[in-house]
């Protein structure tokens, strides 16, 4: 089978298309809609003969009939199943001899590499604010873009990823302000407690300035003058992130995240005066009320709400780094498209960001990259409510991980007593640590979702454990043959897929780069979880009903391919969503 067969949806639409051609009563503009069918009708459908048909005023059914004749005739097409049904729809069906061709022809080789070959993708993620520990609120997004930058890069991008840190703004007025009216002494402070005591500063300022405006103007000079590259103010501000990423980066090496890059806010420092200055000359920014803005006054929604880029004291903020970064990653990174991971309350933002960067880059005549903002809902506690502490603070993520991985190590202890404790330590990360990543991609990103230990943790269901026991399961089906479960392997002979368990399975595997597929163009990884999920529960029928050892050579051959692409789509599957595997459990 040829390699362009690997994605049999995007093919059929191919093929489909080039039928169309030989028609005279179709032209160029007829676009066929190869859909994933109802089962009982078939593995695909291609619609668009009757939208055709209806814009041309034509009878869709002998459209769909000389269609189907067309591709009846076809060679691509000699090993499905076609019939006509309804206005102008085709069913098709895989055949059991297509269904074993592409099972043997991709088992351990499917290659994606193509499919973004060429591209630069900057992939900004996690971003956590230095001088504050990462909270439960930091999860989504540095789950959700490792996920997204292991899937891009799988697609053959050039992936740039940058943890573009708050390293550079308001709260740092207000904390220098309180530590120097504490008069704390910075270079004696215990590493392992310097965040709690940066927090406590932090809070104590902002009550201060809530209290009186006085100190609240203090805040803002002590900020300006940070900007302005005050020695004092410097000092004080590298050695609160210094300590801070320290702490950052234990969480990232608990979870598998790197970063190429961290340029925080703080690296643009020198570069805000040089956008603010073009964007004013180019008569897209304006001064108002001693600020710097954009309106953009020909969108709807944003006609009277102006995107400030300077404040009136002549600090940047948010929006001037975004912009000199936007600006940088396309003159230093040649960045095709651009991605920013966040929480959906920073829509308004992004879009004001994105509609400036068009005005700007079109005025200066340079091509735009691609902007993309993936935006996610809140994790919620069983009460629906943003998950908290009981005193009603965010929760540390670092005490969320290390109970996760604390409650994985008992269950596994209780599940398998004997397991020596660098084994048990293993397993206790993986399901730990995967148990979370798991829970959180596994839903539309777009939504809040509820954490639940119970759920995530449970070896039944929709959840990290259950296919890390599948993956299991499968290496120990190979140790017990004493065969390794990759590489190519070359059967004298091998019967068709015959059992429903069996054609479900390759049906569901021929589905996975259609998934890989969706998963691209939306950029929401749950879709991947649904699919693995379903593919494992298939894997459990089938292992259950259709003996593999001890049948003859076709039969055993066949139904041990099955397994071992089965352990590729989930080996796959878990990498791309951050997953550590397990060939033990």
């Amino acid at each position: 089978m040829e390699a362009n067969w690997l994605d049999v949806k995007s093919k059929l639409g191919t093929v489909f298309y080039a039928l169309s051609q030989t028609i005279d009563e179709f032209d160029k503009d007829f676009t066929p809609e190869v859909r994933v069918a109802d089962p009982r009708f078939g593995d695909f459908q291609v619609n668009g003969v009757l939208g055709f048909a209806k814009k041309n005023k034509k009878n869709p059914r002998e459209l769909g009939e000389k269609l189907l004749i067309k591709a009846k005739q076809s060679d691509d097409l000699a090993d499905c199943s076609l019939e006509l049904s309804g206005p102008g729809f085709i069913n098709i069906r895989l055949t059991p001899d297509f269904l074993r061709k592409w099972v043997s022809t991709f088992c351990g080789r499917c290659d994606f590499k193509q499919w973004l070959v060429g591209k630069t993708i900057v992939i900004d993620y996690s971003s956590p604010n230095t001088a504050k520990q990462m909270h439960v609120g930091h999860l989504r997004s540095m789950i959700i873009g490792e996920s997204i930058q292991r899937l891009l890069r799988f697609c053959g991008a050039n992936v740039i990823r940058d943890n573009h840190i708050g390293d550079w703004g308001t709260q740092f007025g207000i904390l220098i302000m309180a530590i120097k009216r504490e008069k704390f002494d910075i270079t004696a402070i215990d590493p392992t407690a310097a965040l709690d005591e940066f927090e406590r500063l932090y809070r104590e300022g902002v009550a201060l300035t809530k209290q009186n405006q006085t100190f609240l103007d203090e805040a803002r000079r002590e900020l300006v003058a940070l900007q302005k590259g005050d020695l004092e103010n410097l000092h004080i501000w590298k050695a609160i992130n210094t300590v801070s990423y320290r702490a950052f980066e234990k969480i990232y090496n608990q979870m598998g995240v790197v970063f190429d890059y961290v340029l925080g806010e703080s690296f643009y420092r020198d570069k805000v005066d040089h956008v603010c200055n073009e964007l004013e000359a180019l008569g897209i920014a304006e001064k108002n009320q001693g600020a710097l803005v954009v309106f953009h006054r020909e969108h709807g929604r944003f006609k009277d709400q102006p995107f400030l880029i300077r404040k009136s004291d002549g600090a940047s903020n948010y929006a001037t780094t975004d912009l000199a970064t936007v600006l940088y990653r396309w003159e230093n990174f040649l960045a095709d498209t651009i991605i920013y991971v966040t929480d959906g309350r920073q829509q308004d933002h992004f879009q004001q960001l994105f509609l400036t960067v068009e005005r700007w880059f079109s005025a200066k005549n340079i091509p735009l990259p691609q902007l993309k903002h993936v935006w996610f809902g809140t994790v919620l506690g069983e009460d629906g409510r943003a998950i908290k502490t009981r005193s009603g603070e965010s929760i540390k993520l670092k005490q969320l991980i290390d109970e996760s991985i604390a409650r994985a190590r008992a269950i596994v202890t209780e599940k398998n007593p004997d397991l020596l404790s660098v084994e048990r330590e293993k397993i206790a990360h993986s399901v730990g640590t995967g148990a979370i990543k798991y829970a959180d991609l596994s839903q539309n990103r777009t939504n809040d979702y509820v954490f639940s230990w119970n759920k995530m943790l449970s070896f039944d269901g929709n959840t990290a454990p259950y296919l890390l026991y599948a993956v299991a399961r499968i290496y120990t089906l190979f140790q017990r043959l004493n065969l390794s479960p990759h590489g190519r392997r070359e059967p004298k002979s091998m019967a068709d897929f015959s059992t429903p368990e069996e054609l479900a399975l390759a049906r569901k595997l021929v589905d996975f780069p259609n998934t890989i597929a969706q998963v691209l163009h939306d950029l929401k990884p749950h879709d991947l979880c649904t699919y693995l999920f379903e593919l494992t529960s298939e894997f459990s029928t089938f292992y259950k009903a259709d003996r593999i050892i001890g049948e003859t050579e076709d039969i055993f051959e066949k139904r041990l391919l099955l397994c071992q692409f089965v352990l590729y789509v989930l080996e796959t599957g878990l990498y791309l969503l951050g997953i550590e595997k397990l060939e033990k459990m």
